[in-house]
């Protein structure tokens, strides 16, 4: 190959990569201009957490801090949830570190119980000191390591669809892939440049099915802040680590003695009843069950009112109404 050749060549792979490197900039501003913070910024042990604050005045209510699950924001928390429950109480809901607005505390994945510490000492520097923590599916997990680590600041845990013991399956090979340094750096801006919303919108689907996707949520929830770098390597390397803090937290399950509801659909694929919360069930003498039946794996944007009721539960039980 000639001399004339290779440079042809590499003007083309200089032109493709700065294209390519465009469009990701691009791209990943669109979405931070279409979705801008929904609230304020506190800064923890020098990491910025980007937090919502809404419902009652501080003081005048239960407090209630809610925690997204996988590859999401805050967003999904104020499309039906918290809406459904601002006249009863004071609400923080957070972007767990490295998703939405709140950086990331570790390069190699921020582990649920470093996210459970963050968070409380969020909602601390907030006035917040015991409040009821509820956790959606990944989420479940950090709300549990929020309750096993600082039990006399959890007045009551809401697990909704929630991570809380080990599985078999083995990590998906796409996690495998872009949780690892080679595929961060090259795969992970090759979906945040090309990947179409029209995938993403048929993987929510796959979240929410049997049931559909609530008119609207997709444009509330902001799809595109999803695909940003930043939110895929995050999701990715918490997502590879998870397996390994839950089995690390499972066996202080029996140590809780806070009230602890749980709502799980019975059709839930993504995390199974019977490998999670009826297991949660057996190892806590303080946890309640209540299975949707037919249900998936977003009740709490399906089924809003069945968790609504589950807080109010959480609530009575801890003595707080």
């Amino acid at each position: 190959m000639g001399a004339l050749t290779l440079l042809v060549l590499a003007l083309a792979l200089a032109a493709g990569c700065a294209s390519l490197s465009s469009r990701i900039t691009t791209r990943e501003a669109r979405a931070m201009a279409a979705y801008p913070p929904q609230g304020q910024f506190i800064d923890v042990q020098g990491h910025r957490v980007h937090v919502v604050e809404r419902g009652q005045t501080r003081g005048s209510a239960p407090d209630l801090v809610l925690i997204h699950g996988s590859n999401g924001s805050s967003r999904d928390m104020t499309f039906r949830l918290s809406p459904a429950l601002e006249d009863a109480y004071h609400i923080l809901i957070f972007d767990r570190p490295g998703l939405g607005y709140s950086d990331p505390v570790s390069p190699t994945g921020t582990s649920i119980q470093t996210q459970a510490e963050i968070l409380q000492a969020a909602s601390a520097q907030l006035g917040v000191s015991r409040p009821i923590v509820l956790g959606q599916s990944y989420g479940g997990a950090v709300a549990l390591a929020w309750a096993t680590q600082f039990p006399e600041h959890t007045a009551a845990v809401v697990n909704v669809s929630g991570v809380s013991h080990p599985w078999e399956a083995p990590l998906p090979a796409f996690y495998q892939l872009t949780s690892s340094r080679l595929g961060g750096q090259l795969v992970v801006p090759l979906l945040t440049a090309l990947v179409p919303k029209s995938y993403v919108r048929n993987s929510l689907a796959e979240v929410f099915a049997p049931q559909e996707v609530p008119e609207g949520f997709a444009e509330h929830f902001g799809l595109e802040m999803s695909l940003r770098r930043s939110s895929l390597r995050a999701n990715a390397r918490q997502r590879a680590n998870l397996l390994s803090e839950v089995e690390a937290m499972a066996p202080q399950y029996p140590d809780l003695t806070m009230p602890i509801e749980i709502v799980h659909g019975t059709a839930d694929t993504t995390v199974g009843i019977s490998i999670h919360a009826e297991r949660l069930v057996a190892d806590t003498s303080t946890a309640r069950l209540t299975p949707l039946d037919g249900v998936g794996h977003m009740p709490h944007q399906t089924h809003t009112q069945a968790v609504v009721d589950a807080v109010h539960r959480a609530a009575q039980r801890a003595g707080l109404r």
